[in-house]
């Protein structure tokens, strides 16, 4: 069962499709809160830190919402990623699926919420009367990338989640420590140079700094920091499958 590609792309419709639909089940505004969740977000956060940063960063809101969209994007995915397996214990235990196609839809089902809150950003870039540049179709670099980083950390996660719990709640506070590594809401330039060297070892800091780059300034991303994100971003991959084919036929077992 769910051997074939048709077959598995059948699966991955129906499962990103049970998450958009479950999610604002019953809610009364429905999916117009996958708009106003970032924007709202953006709203509280400009109100509190354009008062401390708002004269050192030009167009405060727009720098804040577009590292924001990147770094929630991340985190969403690779936690959905992480609960995907033992989230589906009940069908796993009764039918054969693959079971990465429950980690894969929940990477998808977040990239549709990416793509709604990137529709945000363009918007706050109207209202604001941000400049639009031609370099915004390079963004696609550093979103592949960060796509493939996720991908990798969400396979981990997920087998590592099976079997320990406890890392759910790790991963929590490793999520909140990266937000504030990776220069979301305040200037780089207040950073010491030597934890500035360190912020560049964050892979998420190399996506957001590069979206940034190519969207809201125009210009072209670091060749040097993209080579690090791309080399960190697919050995994380590599790790991730290797890592999910040994303990696949396991998974089932620790349900």
């Amino acid at each position: 069962m769910f051997d074939t590609y048709s077959e598995k792309k059948f699966l991955l419709k129906q499962l990103v499709k049970r998450d958009l639909t479950s999610k604002y089940k019953d809610s009364v505004l429905g999916i117009a809160w996958s708009f106003l969740n970032p924007l709202l977000i953006m709203l509280v956060f400009t109100a509190i830190f354009s008062m401390l940063f708002g004269r050192q960063i030009e167009n405060y809101p727009v720098y804040f919402l577009s590292g924001r969209v990147i770094y929630d994007f991340y985190k969403s995915a690779t936690q959905g990623a992480m609960k995907s397996i033992k989230g589906n214990a009940a069908i796993l235990k009764k039918i054969y699926v693959p079971k990465y196609m429950f980690t894969v839809s929940k990477i998808c089902y977040e990239f549709i919420n990416f793509l709604i809150s990137f529709i945000i950003l363009f918007v706050v870039m109207l209202v604001t009367g941000a400049s639009f540049h031609w370099t915004a179709i390079l963004a696609v670099i550093p979103l592949f990338l960060l796509i493939v980083l996720i991908f990798g950390i969400g396979l981990i996660l997920a087998v590592c989640n099976t079997y320990f719990t406890d890392v759910q709640h790790l991963y929590s506070v490793f999520s909140l420590i990266l937000m504030y590594a990776s220069g979301l809401f305040y200037p780089m330039e207040i950073v010491p140079v030597t934890v500035q060297k360190i912020f560049t070892l964050n892979p998420i800091y190399c996506a957001i700094t590069a979206f940034r780059e190519c969207v809201v300034y125009g210009l072209f991303p670091d060749m040097s920091s993209m080579a690090y994100l791309a080399t960190f971003a697919f050995a994380t991959f590599l790790i991730g499958i290797i890592l999910f084919n040994m303990y696949n036929k396991k998974l089932t077992l620790e349900l």
